[in-house]
């Protein structure tokens, strides 16, 4: 009977372990399946216009703005990775911190490059795998313990300690984990549509209208597949992100131009650069939930409630994981894309929290 009951624990989180993987592989199949009819359906009404791709071999004259900052590269020498980023404002100035989401770069930050130059250097990376970041080929090398790396690494490079850290959809999620692990780089924390990490990760097994919100996250599990299916149409699924009206920016929202989504079109319109940033959500079900997860810097929320792909009773879940002062706004009519649908007020909430004396919770 002891040896029974000593065996049980572990034969508990077998079977926990062996639940868990079932559903992730299951839900990658289905999520495939349908994909593949989609990409059946497609080929069905135009085989010509589903293989179809335009060439682009010149940047559009944006991502080239002046008055966004200067392109700058970082070499880590750990790693060997060199690391891309737009900055703008004076050297020596506090350091704002800015990491996009996906399928997403540098310029998801414009708003907030000419916003925040003047007190700031603001910085804002191209995430490894992305834009002009070098992109390792194998997908051991985007787990999040890597990524956590490079920001701390990029900081050391920049000369800095600390900073401003702000953070957008996955982006968010590694700020949150950059919070957690390095607690003394965060002056201040900004997230946009992202949960704490614990909070997705629970909430996502508890609430089935989640956990197909999220089915991108089970679909990018399957190799090459996505890659494929965000290519064909000449891109057709990635414009879709950000101009339907499901997952689009609102209609409130401040649009993107023409130029603004051929910029995104552009940069992962290049060989291989959809990979990496699919790379990054291979390596997440075998990482999370976190052994470590209390925040204890100043945290701002930020969430747009149009957003199609998060829940909004995540966000208030969220202050639960915050040991400081914690505090949430919620937009009534923005979209996922926050800081680009609703720049004017996001800035504006940005600066009154970066200004506000933040007192520690007791």
């Amino acid at each position: 009977m002891a040896r029974l009951r000593d065996c049980l624990p572990r034969l508990t989180r077998a079977i926990r372990s062996l639940l868990f993987w079932s559903l992730v592989y299951c839900y990658s199949g289905l999520c495939a399946s349908v994909h593949l009819l989609k990409l059946l359906w497609s080929i069905g009404k135009g085989p010509a216009q589903t293989f179809r791709r335009v060439a682009r071999e010149h940047p559009p004259a944006c991502l080239n703005d002046p008055s966004l900052g200067t392109h700058c590269y970082v070499r880590i020498k750990d790693s060997g990775l060199r690391f891309h980023y737009v900055a703008a404002g004076e050297r020596g100035k506090p350091l704002m911190l800015l990491l996009h989401g996906f399928p997403e770069f540098w310029y998801s930050w414009r708003h907030q490059l000419r916003e925040f130059k003047s007190e700031y250097r603001v910085v804002a990376l191209d995430l490894r795998g992305y834009g002009e970041t070098d992109a390792p080929i194998h997908q051991e090398n985007y787990k999040l313990d890597c990524l956590i790396t490079d920001i701390k690494d990029i900081l050391d490079s920049l000369g800095y300690s600390k900073c401003v850290l702000i953070g957008h959809d996955w982006g968010g999620m590694i700020a949150w984990l950059i919070a957690i692990c390095y607690p003394e780089m965060v002056i201040k924390l900004i997230v946009i549509n992202f949960p704490h990490p614990n909070v997705f990760t629970e909430y996502i097994l508890q609430h089935p209208a989640q956990l197909f919100k999220s089915s991108y996250y089970y679909f990018f599990q399957i190799p090459q597949f996505p890659e494929f299916m965000f290519s064909i149409n000449d891109f057709k699924a990635l414009k879709h992100l950000f101009t339907s009206h499901n997952t689009g920016i609102g209609k409130k929202g401040c649009q993107l131009t023409t130029e603004d989504l051929e910029a995104y079109v552009y940069v992962f319109s290049q060989p291989g650069a959809l990979s990496g940033p699919i790379n990054h959500y291979r390596n997440i079900f075998s990482c999370l939930p976190l052994k470590h997860h209390m925040v204890t810097t100043p945290t701002l929320l930020l969430w747009g409630e149009k957003d199609a792909f998060m829940e909004v009773e995540m966000a208030e879940v969220t202050k639960t994981y915050v040991k400081n002062y914690f505090r949430l706004i919620i937009l009534s009519e923005a979209s996922h894309w926050l800081q680009q649908d609703q720049p004017d007020i996001v800035n504006k909430l940005i600066w009154t929290f970066l200004k506000e004396e933040t007192r520690k919770k007791d």
